[in-house]
């Protein structure tokens, strides 16, 4: 086994607890932050203390902001009478990227999953369910934009059941076939989404 200075090792068992990160990759990354300058390493270490300190979560749609309300929340341009859920933070900006919605969102900061011991307590749910009781504004439709997978689809259902007896159209993004992608390479979950989701031309 190798040995390692205590500050390496720690250093490595820091960055092999993020996401993605396994054992060769953050001994990488390690190595890498002791070949860097000083200066650049303080730059990282200060990013790093300043985003956990400053940022929090949105009262109203439960997403990443610096302040509260978000800037998103707080744009008046944006139509109020539609949200988007999504799952995490990141999601929004992938949504933002398209410049195809200019509604609200609500981020759950998670799906349901009883395989994690996740259930509809754990996500930002009864904060949704709160904005829609909020007199001042009314939502003619919730887009469920949720990943395509076990979880993803669990939560959406679960949502879909909870807001239809109030009345509220709750609609679910198109899964499919990737933009340049071949038939031949899809699974049969793809495919059949895609049938599923196909449109008049």
């Amino acid at each position: 086994m190798l040995y390692y200075p205590e500050a390496i090792s720690n250093l490595v068992d820091g960055f092999n607890r993020l996401p993605g990160i396994g054992p060769k990759t953050a001994q990488r990354l390690a190595f890498h932050v002791l070949s860097m300058k000083e200066d650049d390493v303080m730059e990282l270490a200060k990013a790093l203390v300043n985003a956990k300190r400053h940022l929090h979560h949105c009262s109203v749609c439960c997403n990443i902001t610096d302040v509260d309300p978000c800037r998103l929340c707080n744009d008046q341009s944006r139509r109020r009478d539609v949200i988007c859920v999504v799952q995490e933070a990141k999601d929004v900006v992938a949504m933002e990227k398209t410049r195809e919605f200019n509604g609200l969102y609500h981020v759950l900061q998670g799906a349901i999953s009883p395989i994690e011991g996740i259930g509809p307590d754990q996500i930002r749910i009864a904060e949704l369910l709160r904005r829609l009781q909020d007199p001042e504004i009314e939502v003619n439709e919730i887009i469920m934009a949720t990943n395509p997978n076990i979880e993803g689809e669990a939560t959406a259902m679960y949502l879909s059941r909870l807001l239809k007896p109030v009345g509220i159209k709750v609609t679910r993004i198109a899964a499919g076939l990737p933009v340049g992608g071949d038939l031949e390479y899809a699974d049969e979950v793809t495919l059949s989404k895609a049938l599923e989701g196909r449109r008049e031309l």
